[in-house]
C-alpha cells in the first residue's frame, strides 16, 4: 500500500500532469521540486511522465543514426571529447571521408530503421567553401540514394551556411549546448556560450528542425540540469539531445563517477515534464550507464533514440534495440511521419554562399 506521503506526492503529479496536458509551462520552483523527490518516488515520476509522453508523442520511436565523417585533430578543449588535438585519448584522425562511404552508412542506417542520419564532423565548424560544398553534396547524395533524412552536427556555422545546407537537403541540425551556461566553463574554454546559442538560433532562423540538448553527469548540479532545460525551452529546441557522459581515458573527466541509472531516468523524466511537446531523444551514453535499464527511457519520457555505434565509442546492434522496442509495444516512427518545421520540406538548390567563421561574442 501507498503511504499518506506517497499519496501525497501521486496526488501532486497527476495533477500537474493534467495542468501541462492543458498548456501549463513548469516553474523553476515546480522543477525544483521536482528534481528534489526522492528516488523511492521514482515510479511515481515515470508514470506521469509516461502519460505526457503519450498524450504529446503517441507510441512511435524515432531511430536516427550518425556517421563520423571527419574525426579527431580538433582544437577546442571539452573536457569530455576524445576527439581534442589537446588530449591523448588514441581516438580514430581522418579527413572527411567523402560521400560514397557516406552513402554506405545512410543505406546501412535505412535498413537498420533509421529515419535519418547524421554527418558529424570535428573541429569548431566547416573549415572553407571546398568543404561545404563537400558535406552538401553528401547530404543531397543520402536523401536521393538512401531515401532517408540528412541531418547534420557540424560544429559552429553562420545562417548562411545553415541555408545553404538547407538547399542540399539538410533538414535537421545537431547543435548541443553541451551544459548550462553557468557550469560551461567548467567544460570548454576554447569557446563560449554565447556562440553555442549564436548558432542554436541561426538554426531556427534557417527554418531548419533543432536537435539540441547536453551531455548529463559532466560534475553539474540538479539546479544547471534545470537550468539547461529551461534555456532549451527558451530556444523553442524541436529535438532535446540528452546524453549521459561516458568518460574516456586521457581527457579531463576520464575519472568523473557516473550518474546512477535510476538518477539518469529522473532526470530524462524532469526534461519531458519541462519540454512535454518536444522529441526526447536520448543519445550517448545510453548503453554504458544504464545497462539493463535501457528500456525504461520510454517509461521515463523519452521518444527517440541513436541506434548503431557513435563517434569513437560502439553502441550496441541496431537488432537488439528494434528488439527492444518491439517488446515494449513501442512502433518505429517512419520517415514520413518526420516532418521539417511547419510542415514544409526543404528545398533544394546549388546556391554556394562565402563560409565565414563567424566572430567570438
Amino acid at each position: 500500500m501507498l503511504s499518506h506521503g506517497d499519496l501525497e506526492i501521486a496526488k501532486y503529479l497527476f495533477d500537474l500532469g493534467e495542468r501541462i496536458i492543458r498548456g501549463h509551462c513548469m516553474t523553476m520552483a515546480e522543477a525544483e521540486f521536482i528534481s528534489s523527490l526522492p528516488l523511492q518516488h521514482l515510479l511515481l515520476l515515470i508514470h506521469t511522465a509516461n502519460r505526457l509522453r503519450v498524450h504529446f508523442c503517441g507510441k512511435a520511436v524515432t531511430c536516427c543514426s550518425i556517421v563520423n565523417a571527419k574525426s579527431g585533430s580538433c582544437p577546442e578543449d571539452c573536457a569530455f571529447c576524445a576527439q581534442s588535438a589537446l588530449y591523448n585519448t588514441n581516438a580514430p584522425i581522418y579527413p572527411f571521408i567523402g560521400t560514397e562511404k557516406i552513402v554506405q552508412a545512410a543505406i546501412e542506417a535505412a535498413r537498420s530503421g533509421a529515419t535519418g542520419l547524421g554527418i558529424v564532423i570535428s573541429g569548431e565548424g566547416i573549415m572553407d567553401d571546398d568543404e561545404l560544398e563537400q558535406v552538401g553534396d553528401a547530404m543531397e547524395a543520402v536523401t536521393q540514394k538512401a531515401g532517408i533524412e540528412a541531418h547534420g552536427s557540424l560544429g559552429v556555422l553562420e545562417e548562411e551556411q545553415l541555408r545553404y545546407l538547407k538547399s542540399r537537403g539538410m533538414v535537421c541540425f545537431n547543435h548541443n549546448l553541451e551544459t548550462a551556461r553557468s557550469f560551461f566553463e567548467e567544460v570548454v574554454t576554447t569557446h563560449s556560450f554565447g556562440d553555442r546559442l549564436d548558432t542554436a538560433r541561426a538554426v531556427k532562423r534557417a527554418g531548419i528542425r533543432l536537435c539540441c540538448g547536453g551531455i548529463l553527469g559532466l560534475g553539474e548540479s540538479p539546479a544547471q540540469r534545470i537550468e539547461l532545460a529551461m534555456t532549451l525551452r527558451e530556444l523553442d529546441v524541436d529535438i532535446v539531445s540528452l546524453n549521459f557522459l561516458h568518460p574516456i581515458p586521457g581527457t579531463p573527466l576520464q575519472g568523473q563517477k557516473s550518474l546512477p541509472p535510476l538518477r539518469i531516468l529522473s532526470i530524462i523524466a524532469l526534461f519531458r515534464l519541462m519540454l512535454p511537446t518536444r522529441e526526447i531523444k536520448i543519445t550517448g551514453g545510453r548503453e554504458r550507464n544504464l545497462r539493463d535499464l535501457q528500456s525504461m527511457i520510454f517509461a521515463a519520457g523519452a521518444d527517440g533514440i541513436i541506434i548503431g555505434n557513435y563517434l569513437t565509442t560502439p553502441g550496441r546492434s541496431p537488432e537488439e534495440d528494434l528488439q527492444m522496442l518491439r517488446d515494449l509495444g513501442l512502433s518505429v516512427r517512419k520517415s514520413g511521419q518526420v516532418s521539417s518545421p511547419g510542415g514544409r520540406s526543404a528545398r533544394r538548390g546549388t546556391t554556394r554562399p562565402a563560409s565565414r567563421k563567424p566572430s567570438k561574442t
